[in-house]
Order: C-alpha cells, then structure tokens, then sequence
C-alpha cells in the first residue's frame, strides 16, 4: 500500500526541525527510518529533504509511506467482512462470533487478518496485518485495524495513553441495579495458560466501569453496559465473576449454555481521535442476533 500525506507548515511550526514536526503528527522512530529509506520519502517543497532541516512558515511538506511487503504466514481466506468504516488509514470490522483475531495453533485459516488478507489481495494492493484492539474469539463487534505504520504508530500510542475508549454491550446473571465500578487487580491463574482472577498480591491493576441497561425478571438476567480504563486479558469477564455477576455463556468462567452458546459480549462502541485527520471518531456496532433474546 501507498499512502502520501501533505503537510502546510504553520508560523507556529517555522523553526522546528522536520524530524521534530514528523514526530509531533505521530510519527515513531521506526517510521521516520522507513520514511528515510524510501526514495522521496520525506519532500520539502518538492525536494528531497533532510529530518535535521528546520522549516519555514508556509513550506510544503510531504511524506511517502510505501509498503510492499505482507503479513508472512498469513494465507488469503474468502471469508465475508462486516465492514463499518474503511479509510486510507484504518478499517473497522463488525467481528462475528467464532472468528480469532489472529491465527494461532488450531485457527490457520478461520480468522480475522486471513479474511482481510483476501479481501487486499483481491484489490492487488499489499496489506500488513496490525490489529489496534484485540478481541477475543467468540466476543463480537469492533475491531480496529491500522492500514499504514504511521496509523499504527499513532493508534498504539493512543492505546498506551488510554485514549482509545471501548464500551462494550454484555448480558449477565442477576440484577444490576446502579453503575459501579470494578477496581480490582487481575492476573494469570496458577496452573493455567488461558484463565484468569482477581489477585490482589501478583496481579495488574484492572479497572472496569458498569452501568445497568436492561434487567429481564423472568430470566433474572442483565443487559449491561462496559467501559474499559484498562485492558487486561479477559477483563470483563473476570470482574463481572468476580462480583457474583458473570456472564452467561461463557465456557471459562460460567458455562451456562441455556441461552446463547458463547460468552454474552459485543464491542459495541469505539470512540478515538482519528490518526490523520486528527478528527473525533466515533462508531457502532448494533447488540448481534444472537443476544437480542434479552430484549
């Protein structure tokens, strides 16, 4: 893929070096070596620049991202795509159920960067796989992946400062009467690879805000609503057992199957300052089929 960005140097920029005013747009050390590599990489007023030059107010500044490499071990798989919003800089996935993220041992070719491996492949463009914020298997919603290193720099940053907020839609046991708040450490659980808990002695600081959106009386089940200030493995599922709320349908921590046949919980929101364009971003993904049931 190629992606060429123009710049129109501000007096408040005159005087910064190109190196300085690249970084303040979000560029990492590693692009700014990629920029350097490329040939026009980096242009100032249609010539080939130097990072160390300083600008002047009202210089045209370019950069050519150039990538013509791909994710290696990751094979083109036909696979249908829920895509709620696609730019020159991100794609947004409405992730289904029963789809990995990425490929791993038993999941080669059913996943989420095998179907958008195909779906580039088919435009005969080069696409390197770099998702923004993981979801599990059989959680469903929003999934974001950065197209270009300078989005994927900017968005992992975002990441790191918790400006990337995800809210995400569940259905648990029990009535939750009033938002609360979910303070409690999480770490690995002895003995296994996969589950996690609450652990006050070895385990990260994991924060998890709840509020009620619906309670179903016949099935004494709530539809809850999530907002994440930390990202941990298995966050919300492991704060909302551990609170004697847990959600339903979920084969590690509360395998009740009577209703849905996975764990009740969608990535229904993202909200994020757009890489680029600097744009306030916020998108969508409606409750899926499978649990409107509680409606």
């Amino acid at each position: 893929m190629e992606r060429i960005l123009n710049y129109k140097v501000s007096e408040n920029d005159a005087g910064k070096t190109i190196e300085v005013f690249l970084k303040e747009k979000g560029c990492s050390h590693a692009v700014l070596v990629q920029l350097k590599k490329t040939q026009n990489g980096i242009t100032r007023n249609d010539t080939w620049a130097y990072t160390n030059e300083k600008l002047c107010k009202d210089d045209e500044l370019s950069i050519r991202l150039i990538e013509h490499e791909n994710s290696i071990n990751i094979e083109p798989v036909n696979i249908k795509l829920d895509i709620v919003y696609e730019d020159e800089d991100i794609i947004v996935i409405n992730k289904p159920s029963g789809m990995p993220v990425h490929p791993s041992m038993g999941n080669h070719t059913n996943t989420l960067a095998n179907a958008l491996m195909y779906y580039y492949k088919n435009q005969n463009k080069d696409f390197v796989f770099r998702c923004v914020n993981r979801l599990d298997k059989d959680t469903t919603g929003l999934t974001m992946i950065a197209k270009n290193s300078l989005s994927a720099a900017v968005l992992s940053n975002a990441v790191a400062k918790k400006q990337l907020q995800r809210q995400y839609t569940a259905i648990c046991c029990g009535k939750i009467d009033s938002p609360l708040t979910i303070d409690c450490p999480i770490a690995r659980l002895n003995g296994s690879t996969i589950e996690r808990c609450v652990d006050y002695q070895n385990g990260e600081r994991a924060v998890t805000h709840c509020f009620p959106l619906k309670y179903n009386p016949q099935m004494d089940l709530s539809l809850i609503s999530l907002v994440l200030e930390t990202g941990r493995t298995h966050q919300i599922r492991v704060h909302m057992k551990y609170i004697g709320h847990p959600l339903i349908g979920d084969f590690l921590y509360n395998p009740d199957y009577r209703y849905i046949q996975r764990q009740s919980l969608h990535s229904a929101c993202l909200e994020f300052i757009h890489p680029v364009t600097q744009k306030k971003m916020t998108l969508h993904a409606p409750l899926p089929p499978d649990m409107k049931f509680i409606l």
